[in-house]
């Protein structure tokens, strides 16, 4: 996926401003925006929050974790570092070069930048969490990605995922137009940070109905573990 890590340059940032005490200073947020919903701020100290901050969801995931982990999408490391913390072992990977300098930075001890088809160890539990089916980007690619992600799992191995069903963003007659164009959580994501504009990317929501029938038909089963307050889920999929 080609990028200008715009991401990444925001995340560094930001943690040059926690470590030189001067975080009360003024600083931008990322700006997102897609096809469907108007532009909206990513706070950057939310990509920094401790345990404590997030969501259910993904408090949850990382109570579920066990074993060797691959935390997929690592951002700032904040699911790696409360992971290490409990002394789990962690192989974190993103696709923003910032993103990896930031979380070595903050502590995380193993981590690459690479992409999740590039990686090939084997794993107890694979993370992907933040709408992790995002990482699919669309939705003919689902299941080039689940083989892959079956091909990292140990015998006994999870993945924990988790994503939304967006479906209540489009009125009837928007989603029968869709039908045979595309599907509707697949939508065209855009980013910005103090005036750089990364370049567009395809970002995939899943609803878990979908998700369940994609892991059928590569021999995965998949159950929800939790729903959320916002048609969001996590999900747990394991070799059949």
């Amino acid at each position: 996926m080609k990028t200008l890590d715009v991401f990444g340059k925001a995340l560094e940032d930001f943690y040059k401003k926690k470590q030189s005490n001067a975080e009360s200073d003024p600083f931008e947020n990322i700006i997102t925006w897609t096809n469907i919903s108007d532009e909206d701020e990513l706070p950057l100290p939310y990509l920094f929050r401790s345990f404590e901050d997030m969501p259910k969801i993904e408090q949850e995931a990382l109570h579920l974790c066990r074993g060797n982990i691959l935390d997929v999408g690592c951002g700032a490391g904040s699911h790696s570092l409360y992971l290490q913390n409990k002394n789990m072992n962690v192989n974190a990977i993103d696709i923003s070069d910032g993103a990896v300098n930031v979380a070595r930075q903050r502590g995380v001890k193993t981590i690459a930048c690479k992409s999740l088809l590039e990686e090939k160890g084997s794993y107890d539990t694979i993370l992907l969490l933040m709408n992790g089916t995002g990482i699919f980007q669309r939705f003919d690619l689902v299941t080039k990605y689940l083989e892959h992600l079956k091909s990292l799992l140990t015998e006994d191995g999870q993945i924990l995922i988790d994503s939304s069903d967006i479906s209540y963003m489009y009125d009837e007659e928007d989603l029968k137009d869709l039908q045979n164009q595309r599907y509707y959580g697949e939508l065209d994501y855009f980013l910005s940070y103090k005036g750089e504009y990364e370049y567009p990317m395809t970002w995939l929501y899943l609803d878990f109905k979908s998700l369940m029938r994609k892991c059928k038909a590569v021999n995965l089963q998949c159950e929800i573990i939790i729903e959320g307050e916002h048609h969001d889920y996590l999900a747990r999929i394991t070799l059949v």
